[in-house]
């Protein structure tokens, strides 16, 4: 494995270029390609996951990190069918808009143009691998991927898949480059390669964000991370919001749209917190509740049966990518909205009947996604019809929320005269 950066770069700008002369066509073609590969080499890429996830479990690495770790053959197949959904997606590439011609004779227009180089570290997730290899290529970006290194050996795996497909098709195997040496070192080498690399988006945690921002010169896109909240109101039906909270928080309870904090406004609490209660508990839920809604869950009937606690204060914006929910009562949607507004940036949901305050929660909620009567595990790129996604960005510039294919492109201005000349 070549851990020369410059040379790493080189290489991913070169195959940059070769990327803008493909048409939809031929990429859609190495995108399906992919896909292939990733089941003709299943036995390989499990057989090196199993040696990653068995290494992790020697080091005592946690359930939730164990579970974003680990591939199977189902969770194989769908991120092959996730590929093969990028391929079916409009390409975004080309696309002309803004066009206006001016006084002085220019026809002007914006086209939609690929970043160019495009590198992502990541921690946990081998998956990431092939979903940010299928969305660069699609968009005619190079990409040059570092997993973590206790990922490595099912990244390797992948990598090379991915590289036998593109092989397959003609294309250069330096369009999808990983970096699976463990030194750290080239974590901050990549921050800093910026005669080659055009953007950086870190995926993991706040840790790897901070130091991502504190020692990149490339553009950096963070994200990935942050509390995610619902606010059950007076008017919510109840019956329907236990499932949907049950879905946000025990569904895959360690990626980072699961649901963190339950804000219950206190006319509801008395009946809906038990019915939370027995719905998440039964699955393994602690509960860490405010003062008052442990108290109408301790004089409930089948509390004895329930994993219940009092909170402590970092229990209130902690992302907690485990079977744990913090649980608080509220005035109503005032309150609710100064909660968010300290915690949240990443999902945060209304259960609501009231249009009024729906429609307040989304106009006041400033988060990179934001939901009415919906969980927010829907904040996904493949669930909101992108296809496989980079990252979820939390931040305002560039790119918010779910970032699929057109988030992945900028733009040039184009103008054009007629042997024009400014006066």
């Amino acid at each position: 494995m070549n851990t020369d950066l410059n040379y790493i770069g080189q290489q991913a700008k070169v195959a940059a270029r070769h990327l803008t002369r493909l048409s939809r066509a031929e990429k859609d073609a190495a995108l399906l390609a992919i896909a292939d590969a990733l089941a003709a080499h299943q036995d390989e890429i499990l057989a090196a996951n199993a040696e990653d996830v068995a290494a992790a479990r020697t080091v005592g690495t946690s359930p939730a990190l164990i579970d974003r770790m680990l591939l199977t053959p189902a969770r194989l197949a769908v991120i092959a069918a996730d590929t093969r959904n990028v391929a079916n997606l409009p390409d975004p590439v080309g696309e002309v808009f803004d066009a206006a011609e001016l006084p002085n004779g220019l026809r002007l227009h914006k086209r939609r143009t690929p970043i160019g180089v495009i590198c992502v570290i990541y921690e946990a997730r081998p998956n990431v691998t092939v979903d940010i290899a299928a969305l660069c290529l699609k968009t005619g970006n190079a990409a040059i991927l570092r997993g973590g290194s206790d990922i490595a050996r099912s990244v390797a795996a992948i990598t090379s898949a991915i590289s036998a497909a593109l092989q397959s098709r003609g294309l250069p195997a330096t369009a999808v480059q990983s970096i699976t040496d463990p030194d750290r070192d080239l974590v901050r080498g990549l921050l800093q390669l910026d005669r080659y690399v055009d953007m950086i988006i870190p995926r993991g945690g706040a840790g790897l964000h901070r130091f991502c921002l504190e020692n990149a010169t490339v553009p950096v896109i963070t994200g990935g991370m942050g509390v995610c909240h619902i606010y059950a109101d007076a008017t919510a039906n109840l019956a329907r919001a236990v499932p949907l909270i049950h879905n946000a928080k025990v569904q895959r309870p360690s990626v980072c749209n699961a649901l963190d904090t339950l804000l219950v406004q206190r006319e509801v609490a008395p009946t809906l917190l038990p019915m939370v209660a027995t719905s998440l508990c039964a699955s393994g839920v602690e509960l860490r509740c405010d003062a008052e809604s442990l108290g109408i869950l301790a004089d409930a009937p089948g509390a004895a049966d329930w994993r219940v606690v009092l909170a402590g204060p970092e229990d209130f914006g902690t992302e907690f990518m485990a079977l744990i929910l913090s649980v608080r009562v509220v005035d109503g949607l005032d309150q609710a909205l100064d909660h968010i507004a300290d915690y949240g940036t990443h999902s945060d949901a209304i259960l609501t009947e009231d249009a009024a305050a729906a429609e307040r929660f989304v106009r006041e909620v400033d988060s990179a996604a934001v939901f009415v009567n919906a969980s927010t595990r829907f904040n996904d790129g493949a669930q909101f019809g992108l296809g496989a996604e980079v990252a979820v960005s939390t931040q305002k510039l560039h790119a918010r929320g779910p970032m699929g294919l057109r988030e992945l492109t900028t733009y040039h201005w184009v103008a054009v005269g007629d042997y024009s000349v400014r006066a």
